[in-house]
């Protein structure tokens, strides 16, 4: 069987364990029942799928798995993949849950707090009461949430990261002479060069036009905004996945993002679920979890100390909150969190058939997680949309940025790229970062890890991801990391210390995120880029 065969068989497998396909079924079935005479059963068929719409549906679902399918696969081909091809790899994402394991155990421990319990009947009917205010709604234990601290940091991440390190492999460069310790990721991976990056971004290639650059008033390009206008609502009322890729390529104007985005990501407002979304919220209001209080205390660490998101603090608490019961999150993401923290039902401590995942989504949030979610508020006014949106972006893009993975989507292949491209780009400007006793991946780690969501502005943020969808890739965020410190170039070339290398680079506000990845990517110099 040839692999497009394959395909075609993963495919009709999917579409009959949806609800799509007893919906096709049927509606063409009545359909059928009323044409006075069947000449081609085939040809009516393909008439109303496309007179009906369905058609359109059918291609999304087709594009989705052809340009997803490790998270639809897997209970189809018969091979597991839920776990690293490479063994070393495996071992290091096994290591790191249990160090979140550990800490969250050694917290409730600490604090004398479960993992888990149901509500009281009063503390049940005040989360209801106040899930739309919990900002002013409720208080917590104040003694205790002092007390409580995040799981792990980002830090923490990075660290497990550049101790990774592939024992068949003995690194030639490893000698203490010259700069041959110069790569802080130890595992060899294949990444693409800078020739294959900019094949491969063609459509941020100078030469094309951009929105949020050329659509600005001040640009020569008049017709531009207008024109990118009408052809992003035509795409917009295709519905079709493709079309909306391709278009966001070259980014979404600001009236559009909303419907785009979810044109992408193959969703449409009537597909959303809100008895699914209601029942995750009943399990909020039934259950409180330890998690609860951590991504809560994000919530107020974070965003609501960033003048940018500190009025979404309460639609932020109602997403996550909802997301942490959502075991649809650790069915999706599977393929890259191999074995989830788990728990048992409380005296029933060693049953395997009463363990379970903990929390239900497989996720213990980490300090920063809310920034995942935050840029997205400025998009999606209500809860409903704006969890589902979250869930699909999180699910495809966000959950590969804090596991370890050999894939060339995750965090090790995105940072390693990153210090391929700036070693290859900016030899000199690397050199100078090292020999004043710093290290650019540790620099810019914390941008590339948060999607810079909380370093650009929002709107460069939103620009960014724009493309990061319409090319189905994380590479541009070490592409816009290297291109920042090429930017940057001359003052950090004159700082003599690693704080002033820091300094030069702390604050982000006035980056153009956009402008930077094109003139990078077109070999322009980027001291022009204002």
């Amino acid at each position: 069987m040839t692999d497009e065969d394959n395909h075609v068989q993963v495919l009709l497998a999917l579409l009959k364990e949806s609800g799509l396909y007893y919906q096709i079924k049927k509606n063409a079935q009545d359909e059928v029942t009323k044409l006075p005479q069947i000449c081609d059963m085939k040809q009516d068929v393909t008439s109303f799928l496309k007179h009906s719409g369905l058609d359109v549906v059918l291609q999304n679902e087709a594009f989705q798995y052809l340009t997803h399918p490790s998270s639809k696969q897997k209970n189809f081909t018969g091979t597991n993949t839920t776990k690293d091809s490479l063994g070393y790899i495996q071992k290091a994402q096994a290591s790191w849950e249990k160090c979140i394991t550990k800490s969250i155990n050694s917290m409730c421990t600490e604090l004398v707090l479960p993992l888990a319990r149901k509500r009281s009947t009063k503390d049940r009917d005040a989360f209801s009461v106040n899930f739309n205010a919990l900002a002013m709604g409720l208080n917590y234990d104040e003694e205790a949430s002092k007390k409580l601290r995040p799981v792990y940091s980002s830090t923490d991440f990075f660290e497990a990261l550049i101790s990774v390190e592939n024992p068949n492999y003995k690194n030639l460069a490893s000698s203490d002479s010259g700069y041959g310790q110069w790569r802080l990721i130890k595992p060899s991976m294949k990444v693409k060069d800078i020739d294959e990056i900019k094949r491969f971004f063609l459509e941020l290639d100078r030469s094309y036009p951009q929105s949020g650059i050329d659509d600005l008033p001040r640009c020569t390009l008049d017709n531009f905004q207008c024109e990118w206008q009408k052809l992003g609502s035509k795409v917009a009322k295709t519905g079709l996945s493709a079309a909306a890729r391709q278009y966001a390529k070259q980014g979404c104007p600001t009236g559009l993002r909303k419907t785009i985005w979810m044109c992408v990501l193959g969703m449409k407002p009537e597909s959303l679920d809100p008895l699914y979304f209601e029942q995750l919220k009943n399990f909020v209001f039934e259950y409180d979890l330890l998690v609860d209080r951590l991504i809560m205390k994000d919530v107020r660490l974070t965003t609501t100390n960033d003048d940018s998101f500190f009025v979404f603090e309460d639609l932020l608490y109602q997403v996550l909150l909802i997301f942490s019961r959502d075991s649809w999150v650790l069915e999706r993401c599977s393929f890259v969190n191999s074995s989830p923290p788990k728990s048992y039902v409380r005296d029933r401590l060693g049953i395997p058939e009463l363990q379970v995942s903990y929390p239900p989504n497989g996720i213990i949030p980490f300090h920063g997680f809310a920034m995942y979610a935050a840029p997205l508020c400025y998009i999606y006014e209500d809860s409903l949309t704006l969890y589902f949106v979250f869930r699909e972006i999180y699910t495809r893009f966000f959950c590969r940025l804090h596991v370890i993975s050999s894939e060339n989507q995750g965090i090790l292949a995105l940072c390693s790229l990153f210090e391929n491209l700036l070693q290859t780009h900016e030899p000199w400007l690397f050199k100078h970062i090292l020999d004043v006793g710093g290290q650019p991946l540790r620099i810019v780690f914390n941008w590339i890890v948060f999607a810079f969501s909380g370093y650009l502005a929002t709107d460069q943020t939103l620009q960014l991801w724009d493309r990061i969808l319409g090319f189905d890739s994380l590479e541009l965020l070490p592409v816009l990391a290297v291109a920042i410190l090429s930017y940057r170039r001359d003052n950090l070339m004159a700082a003599d210390t690693v704080q002033a290398v820091e300094a030069v680079l702390a604050d982000l506000s006035t980056i153009k995120a956009i402008p930077l990845i094109v003139m990078f990517l077109s070999e322009k110099s980027l001291s022009s880029c204002k």
